[in-house]
């Protein structure tokens, strides 16, 4: 039975978002006097909004045992899972910890997590962000040679992968080299063994990874958003194809023999568009900066006559002040977003689906009542969400409701880590823009252009494929999103 049949909604279902998979984070304290989960904790209430369908944290205590692992994952959202005394069990000075969600199919607790991993060479605990566009494959071939599957992710075929290599290997970051040699696809890593923190990223470098230091403490985190949030320096991004390690012998290191590189990257820019957090900074580019940009060029492509703008929060807030900012026209908080509603809600009833818009959701009536309103959102997918916030503006009094989004329109799904459906499912796809602002009720509609999206990120490499079609990788020939979640 699905979550629809049983009247509890995700809160992105009910608003029409386009998802992300996972948040990752790691800690090594060379000092040996913290224990490290606390941080981790922190770090990953900061990533929360990468992912609330699961969260886990594994440690380690490298003065004791060797490879003994403590772990402890749950459904649902990081403060509902991890209470003081849970942290107080998990002693150890190295550890690594994740937030996700899941494209499609079960949400089960055997695809929480980091991963744990005991094989011949000892442990692995790894956590995984991104998306493998050539899981059948792989899972086929280590079916052959044996391999015995504990869950549905493609982050186990990353495991599993590390694993095989490191017999054959001196050292877990060869392993891992090795492992990314036959990875095709989006990943960033965080992987602890015994004595190493290692963290790596795909070579085109879709998802972000970064590296942060506290004292003599060492962190890797998926946005630098979540180091500031434990209290860590940003020492620098890890590079597309690059593998780091963190040990107390050599600290911070990168061995480039190790690093699988080819020249040509391609940064998601749904990263700056909407996932990454307005705080962090990704690949040198603010997010903040992004949005504000974005909103300037809306305003300079696609102006409106109006009183107010306002922003769908949270992504569209910082856009909509762009937008105001370059159009000159007073910018002004539209919504309240209710912030105690969780991972999941029930559904009041037979009532409309648009009561559930409105427990996430809530025009400000004194704010737009009398106004003609530009409103900032930073997508629309399916289009289900836009026609009730256009509707629910109205009945708040709006006299005019312009709608501008800070993307390009949605026209093909994405395969590398991000939730944008099959294209029958996309409200733009075989409609014209009048069409489409028919749809949603709104006055006017228009989108960031295409052309616009280098200028928003500095002209840093980017993956537009959800929007254009061109994809950095060739997509696979079979739609194979939901059977192997991230």
């Amino acid at each position: 039975m699905n979550r629809r049949e049983t009247g509890i909604f995700d809160a992105g279902d009910v608003l029409d978002e386009p998802r992300e998979e996972c948040g990752v984070f790691g800690m090594y304290d060379f000092s040996g006097s913290e224990n490290v989960a606390p941080a981790i904790y922190y770090g990953l209430l900061a990533l929360q909004h990468r992912g609330q369908e699961s969260c886990g944290i594994a440690v380690s205590d490298t003065t004791g045992p060797k490879g003994r692992v403590l772990s402890r994952k749950g459904m649902g959202l990081v403060n509902e899972n991890f209470q003081e005394k849970d942290l107080d069990t998990l002693k150890g000075d190295i550890g690594v910890g994740h937030v996700r969600y899941s494209t499609a199919g079960a949400s089960t607790i055997e695809n929480a997590q980091p991963l744990v991993l005991h094989y011949i060479k000892g442990t692995l605990a790894m956590a995984h962000n991104g998306n493998l566009v050539n899981a059948p494959e792989l899972t086929k071939e280590l079916s052959r040679t044996g391999a015995i599957f504990q869950t549905t992710t493609d982050s186990e075929l990353i495991a599993y992968e590390i694993a095989r290599a490191r017999i054959n290997t001196g050292s877990v970051e060869e392993a891992v080299s090795k492992a990314m040699e036959r990875l095709k696809g989006s990943y960033s890593l965080v992987i602890m063994s015994p004595r190493k923190l290692i963290g790596a990223r795909d070579p085109f470098g879709f998802r972000p990874l970064c590296i942060g230091k506290r004292g003599k403490a060492w962190f890797l985190a998926s946005e630098s958003c979540a180091l500031d949030t434990v209290g860590a320096e940003f020492v620098r991004d890890v590079e597309p194809g690059e593998i780091v390690t963190i040990s107390p012998r050599f600290g911070l290191h990168s061995d480039r023999s190790h690093c699988i590189r080819h020249g040509k990257t391609a940064r998601c820019i749904f990263e700056y568009i909407y996932f990454g957090r307005a705080d962090s900074e990704i690949d040198r580019i603010p997010v903040y900066n992004s949005r504000i940009q974005a909103g300037r060029y809306l305003a300079q492509d696609s102006p409106a006559d109006a009183d107010l703008v306002i922003g769908v929060p949270e992504s569209g807030s910082v856009a909509a002040l762009g937008y105001s900012m370059e159009s000159g026209i007073p910018y002004g908080q539209g919504f309240v977003k209710n912030g105690y509603v969780g991972r999941t809600f029930i559904q009041p009833g037979q009532q409309s689906r648009e009561s559930a818009v409105r427990v996430k959701l809530n025009p400000l009536r004194h704010a737009v009542e009398g106004k003609r309103v530009v409103m900032i959102d930073d997508s629309i997918v399916r289009g289900t969400t836009s026609d009730r916030i256009v509707r629910m503006l109205r009945e708040a009094g709006a006299t005019e409701v312009h709608m501008r989004v800070s993307s390009p329109p949605f026209l093909h799904p994405c395969y590398f880590g991000t939730d944008i459906p099959e294209r029958e499912q996309l409200i733009a796809y075989n409609r014209s823009l009048d069409e489409i602002c028919s749809v949603i009720g709104a006055d006017s509609l228009a989108y960031l252009k295409m052309e616009r999206l280098p200028q928003i990120v500095d002209g840093l490499p980017i993956c537009s494929g959800c929007f254009s079609g061109k994809y950095p990788i060739d997509p696979p020939e079979v739609d194979i999103r939901g059977e192997y979640e991230h």
